[in-house]
């Protein structure tokens, strides 16, 4: 079982990605900004981020950068 963030502003879509991935047996959590997404990434270090490149306020791209900075090993 792997922890996910999913970070996605469409609650909709959000609920499919949960839906599908905790059906896999994954750990999941949900934000729906950046800045709530990079909460949960320090928090929970998941093994994976799922990111929305056209998020409110901080955008997908951005999160990305940002996890990468404090995480040298982040791919």
């Amino acid at each position: 079982m792997a922890t996910i963030v999913a970070v996605e502003d469409d609650p909709a879509i959000a609920d499919l990605i949960d839906l599908y991935l905790r059906r896999e047996d994954h750990r999941v959590y949900l934000a729906a900004d950046g800045e709530r997404g990079l909460e949960l990434f320090a928090t929970h270090r998941p093994e994976v981020v799922v990111l929305d490149v056209g998020l409110p306020g901080i955008d997908g791209l951005e999160v990305c950068r940002r996890i990468r900075a404090t995480d040298p090993t982040v791919a």
